[in-house]
């Protein structure tokens, strides 16, 4: 894939571009947001900007692509590539954006790097981004096609529910009457919001209904304040959304979906709000008839906290091979038999041979449970994971 002296060079320079990704990645958008405002108000994530996650995931993206094409130069990394295209699909990201990026990203280069940036490290690092870039568009034509277009459209609230103190699921469907494409449990949909200031905001949040219904259905837990960027989004639903309001929704992509043998063992994991894929997972596998075992983990701050419990143990119970085991860190005491207090922890959790593991919770949580399965036998390659916000594992090593 990458040519034999663009390969030399990008290995040579790896180094120095990978020690000052994290300052070239800043200047980045700096000079992006000043040429580009708009793409700060109506298209990025502005929590994710003023916090510098989007900076760390695309810094950690950038080298690892690099560091896989030097280190596998007949391959390239599908899974990381995939997870990318599905989320720019859910933006509705244009093949022409990456042209602008690439005139930014590398003008950021050049300004961090300064001598050290000559023709054929240009050339070589130039080559490595539309490798990138192409492949990311190819992936997301495809993406496009499959789902029937990148534009949004308007959906009805049908129904707002209490899940918890934080958490509020909506239903909804479309405004136009319409037919309603079909989705794989464990994917999401965009929504996309007019706040106060006219900025028109996108956020991702997994679909908790089950796969099949012309209604669509998503869980949202309120983040901190409304007056914080990283909150605006889930605030305003939360504060301003009822029956009757019309959303904007992207239909519906990710990767983390269940294959269809219904003989695979399963292991779910989640905590927190990373509940709401597992919850589709486990409607889907009712659905289906599941055979194999399923085993169920969910960690929370306590049973009040835990959104969907009532789903989660209802899809559960529908499946002949199914164990449930949920832990809190408060309120033990009446949350029923068979729960835990403290972190999830799998020590004396039966794990089946062969079992395939999808994860979903914040990032300390994933990384535990996936070291405990890897020790228990699970192959990695067996372990999915999602990540909501921009994913930080590849930036965290």
């Amino acid at each position: 894939m990458l040519s034999e002296p663009s390969a030399a060079t990008v290995r040579a320079t790896l180094p120095a571009v990978g020690a000052a990704i994290g300052e070239i990645t800043e200047r980045f958008y700096a000079g992006l947001f000043a040429a580009h405002p708009e793409l700060l108000r109506d298209l990025f994530n502005r929590g994710n900007q003023a916090a510098g996650t989007q900076r760390q995931a695309l810094a950690g993206s950038i080298a690892a692509f690099a560091t896989y094409l030097v280190e596998h130069p007949d391959q390239r990394p599908d899974a990381m590539l995939s997870r990318i295209a599905h989320k720019h699909a859910s933006l509705g990201i244009a093949p022409e954006q990456y042209e602008v990026v690439y005139q930014h990203l590398f003008a950021a280069i050049a300004d961090v790097l300064g001598e050290a940036v000559t023709p054929e490290v240009a050339a070589a690092w130039t080559e490595v981004y539309w490798l990138m870039a192409n492949a990311l568009i190819a992936i997301e034509k495809r993406l496009y096609a499959e789902s029937g277009g990148s534009d949004w459209r308007d959906w009805e609230v049908l129904e707002r529910v209490t899940e918890t103190a934080d958490v509020v699921t909506f239903r909804l469907r479309p405004v136009d009457g319409g037919p309603v494409a079909d989705f794989r449990a464990g994917q999401y949909v965009s929504v996309r919001v007019e706040l106060a200031d006219g900025a028109r905001q996108i956020r991702q949040y997994s679909l908790s209904g089950a796969p099949g219904s012309p209604v669509r259905q998503f869980s949202v837990k309120r983040v901190l304040g409304e007056a914080t960027p990283d909150g605006e989004v889930s605030n305003h639903l939360h504060a301003r959304v009822r029956e009757g309001d019309v959303l904007q929704l992207s239909e519906a992509y990710g990767d983390l979906v269940l294959d269809d043998a219904v003989d695979t063992p399963l292991l779910l994991a989640s905590a927190g709000i990373g509940v709401t894929p597992m919850v589709a997972m486990l409607a889907q596998l009712a659905e289906t008839g599941q055979r194999a075992p399923v085993t169920v983990v969910h960690g929370d701050r306590s049973p009040a906290d835990h959104a969907l419990r009532t789903d989660h143990e209802a899809y559960a119970a529908k499946l002949p091979e199914a164990s449930v085991h949920f832990w809190y860190e408060e309120g033990v005491e009446d949350a029923g038999p068979g729960v835990r207090t403290g972190l999830v922890d799998l020590s004396e959790v039966d794990v089946t041979q062969g079992t395939r593991a999808y994860l979903c919770g914040p990032l300390p949580f994933m990384r535990a449970v996936r070291a405990q399965l890897i020790e228990k036998g699970v192959a990695p390659a067996d372990i999915h994971y999602e990540v909501f916000g921009p994913d930080l594992w590849l930036a965290q090593g």
